[in-house]
């Protein structure tokens, strides 16, 4: 009997572990539409506002490799509840922040937080839910969340911040981290770690160091410009650094991230996909955003109001649809249909005109591009934890956050910086060409320009989730979980080729 057969309280379990995970994402993205409010209250400089978002990305990216093996050495379930404790301290303390300095260094203690918490989360779900059908399930459930949950952030934002005040978006994760603190605490197993294994400090130095490097360089990217000499160093030096990373972690003596998690071809595969995907995904998110409110004049409420049908669409399919299918088909039988899918959303924004009808012009996008996201995560999450030994679910779970999180720097600062030239140019010539002119017809080149901008960017971002699903065609070869489940263990040294994980 499996250790998720013998527990009655395992989807209890999973209800408190989504409510974290849904916590964590939501928090990258509800902040962003309360952004002008706290900017306005706090007396935040226009150079400075950029820091209630990057400290929160710099703690997480760089501290998640070391959160994911702390969860492997001290046991899963004391991490999940001390990070959950961490995170709603920093949250409230965030909320009350009376000047912008304070709220830079609570947001960064949230990171830190969400560092243990992620890794955390994901590793109990791999190691509580080994039946294939339930993992099925309960993968289902958590990709919907990691997926949707950015779009659900800026709604959640918008009605905040509209109906209440900006402080409530920190303030909101309080209840919901001592609700699934009380949960968690009851229904989850203790994970007792088998074996005491030294941290390995120079890794941890090297990967955190080269993490947060990349992260910063990404971040500034977007105002200073991908050829400033600060954004080149942070680039160049955290690539250098990580690279060192990965030659001592094939040296240490407990590497921080042992070789044989990213040696398999289909777990890499995985990787991959996912930093690409959401590379594309947070280009959206921003770019719709943008053209909701900036070109469309929606209210910050009615902007995250526009996201729900993408949200709706990716829960219910990944919890109706990709769960069922996860046991049946091969990974990228699911992962490449649902990047092509994805791509041929992102490729229908780009024909969105100034003046758009939603329904016409960006609902039917909207509802593909989740359907495709929805068959992507969920295989993609699946293939990159399946077969990790127990003492390693941690440091295989903070790999695939590490993937999301750098993926999303990158996405944002890139196409980013792709649409705001594009758009500059644009405006620029048309302004020329016309001379001398009214307001309006100002304002229209402008709205335009922007719009151009959008346009080259969703082209950009639809290429990018092409090279996805070719990505995932050419590494991740694996059978279907079924299948793999089936094969004695000592057929072969990849864990595709192992019996199932029975939980730690």
């Amino acid at each position: 009997m499996t250790a998720s057969e013998a527990d009655p309280r395992r989807w209890w379990g999973l209800v408190f572990i989504a409510l974290a995970q849904l916590m964590v994402v939501l928090d990258a993205t509800i902040v962003n539409i309360a952004l002008p409010s706290a900017q306005r209250e706090l007396h935040m400089s226009d150079a400075n506002r950029q820091w209630v978002i990057t400290a929160y990305t710099l703690a997480f990216g760089g501290l998640l490799l070391l959160g994911g093996r702390i969860a492997d050495l001290v046991g899963r379930r004391r991490t999940f509840l001390a990070g959950l404790a961490g995170f709603a301290v920093a949250s409230a303390l965030g909320g009350a922040a009376r000047t912008e300095w304070q709220l830079f260094g609570a947001r960064a203690l949230q990171g830190v937080f969400a560092a243990v918490l992620a890794p955390s989360a994901l590793s109990l779900l791999t190691t509580t839910f080994t039946d294939p059908r339930e993992r099925g399930k309960a993968f289902g459930v958590y990709s919907g969340i990691a997926a949707a949950g950015s779009a659900i952030g800026l709604l959640a934002g918008g009605l905040l911040t509209e109906y209440l005040d900006w402080r409530w978006c920190l303030y909101v994760n309080a209840p919901i981290a001592v609700a699934a603190s009380l949960g968690a605490a009851w229904s989850l197993r203790n994970h007792r770690p088998q074996q005491h294994t030294r941290l390995d400090l120079p890794g941890v130095l090297l990967a955190c160091s080269g993490l947060v490097a990349v992260v910063y360089g990404c971040s500034q990217a977007g105002p200073r410009g991908w050829g400033s000499p600060a954004v080149l160093g942070a680039l160049s030096g955290g690539v250098l650094l990580l690279t060192v990373f990965g030659w001592w972690q094939t040296r240490a003596a407990g590497p921080l991230l042992p070789p044989r998690i990213i040696r398999d071809r289909n777990r890499a595969g995985a990787f991959l996909t996912l930093a690409l995907s959401v590379v594309a995904m947070f280009g959206m998110f921003l770019y719709m955003t943008y053209y909701f409110q900036g070109v469309l004049g929606y209210r910050p409420v009615t902007a995250g109001l526009a996201f729900l049908p993408l949200s709706a669409t990716i829960m219910l399919t990944s919890t109706m649809v990709s769960a069922r299918l996860l046991h049946h088909l091969p990974p990228r039988l699911m992962i490449v249909p649902g990047a092509l899918l994805s791509a041929v959303g992102l490729f229908l924004l780009t024909f969105l005109p100034v003046r758009a009808s939603y329904a016409a012009h960006v609902l039917p996008s909207m509802i593909l591009f989740g359907i495709g996201m929805s068959l992507t995560f969920v295989a993609v999450m699946d293939t990159a934890t399946r077969g990790v030994a127990p003492a390693d679910s941690g440091v295989a779970s903070a790999t695939v956050n590490t993937s999301q999180q750098v993926g999303g720097s990158i996405g944002t600062a890139l196409l980013n910086t792709i649409a705001t030239t594009t758009a500059a140019g644009y405006i620029g010539s048309h302004l020329r060409a016309a001379g001398a002119i009214n307001p309006a017809v100002h304002e229209a080149i402008v709205k335009q320009g922007q719009v151009h901008g959008f346009h080259v960017g969703l082209a950009w971002a639809s290429g990018i989730m092409l090279l996805a699903a070719a990505t995932c065609w050419t590494l991740i070869t694996a059978p279907a979980p079924k299948h793999r489940d089936r094969v004695p263990a000592d057929r072969g040294a990849s864990p595709y080729g192992a019996r199932r994980m029975r939980a730690g």
